[in-house]
């Protein structure tokens, strides 16, 4: 059996792959930066496990059913694959604005749902997998569109949830924090550590370790949840 883990080639999906890949092999996608997936394939070789690398842009229909086609039947599917995340006022978002956040949180996942669920089906079951964000509760300001689409994710896994769960098939999202990776460089985090119970900002083997979670058998009566790993900065 196989995960699929979309936009792996560095940042959290890359820490994802390296962990799934300790306990069944799997497939990291990429859109453009094959050095970095080839390097995510080869750590996960060295220590002991099977990956290969596939190129193919999630938004799009024919090059995700192509990949599943390809790989053939997967038990677990983590939608990781993001895009730029710019800050725009509220009154200058445009709907171009919101379908381009849209595109990667509801349009792919639907497309890799649909794709995946014949192998799931013929496998007896599987896992969906989002990785959503906090920032739905945070409402961080200047982000209307990201948050908007990640908090669609939510609706996306109840519903899946009652109408998969006959095909044994989970769906749920993993919600991070603030888990710096390299496209925030040298990010000021003490501002952000402050007002965070566990007194640290998190990391993303935190991320990876709760997916490991979501996708193993341990959590196979767990569906249709979102599981905030953000070391309690949401508390209500």
């Amino acid at each position: 059996m196989t995960a699929l883990i979309t936009g792996a080639s560095r940042g959290l999906g890359a820490f994802i792959a390296r962990r799934l890949a300790a306990v069944e092999p799997v497939v990291v996608n990429y859109a453009r930066d094959s050095a970095g997936a080839a390097r995510v394939v080869d750590d996960i070789i060295a220590a002991g496990g099977q990956a290969r690398a596939y190129k193919a842009d999630v938004t799009d229909f024919s090059a995700v059913q192509e990949m599943l086609d390809s790989v053939g039947p997967v038990r677990v599917v983590v939608a990781n694959a993001t895009g730029p995340q710019p800050l725009i006022a509220a009154e200058e978002t445009t709907w171009e604005d919101h379908l381009r956040q849209l595109e990667f949180f509801v349009k792919s996942p639907t497309l890799l749902m649909q794709a995946a669920l014949p192998g799931m089906k013929e496998l007896g079951g599987g896992r969906i997998i989002m990785i959503g964000s906090d920032s739905f509760e945070r409402a961080l300001p200047l982000a209307s569109a990201y948050n908007a689409a990640k908090g669609a994710q939510i609706g996306l896994a109840r519903t899946w949830a009652r109408e998969l769960g006959r095909y044994g098939v989970t769906v749920n999202v993993v919600a991070p924090g603030w888990i710096p990776v390299e496209r925030h460089g040298d990010a000021d985090t003490a501002g952000y550590v402050a007002e965070v119970p566990l007194g640290r900002i998190g990391t993303p083997d935190d991320i990876a370790d709760v997916v490991a979670f979501v996708a193993s058998d341990a959590a196979r009566f767990v569906t249709g949840e979102r599981i905030t790993v953000n070391g309690g900065h949401t508390i209500d």
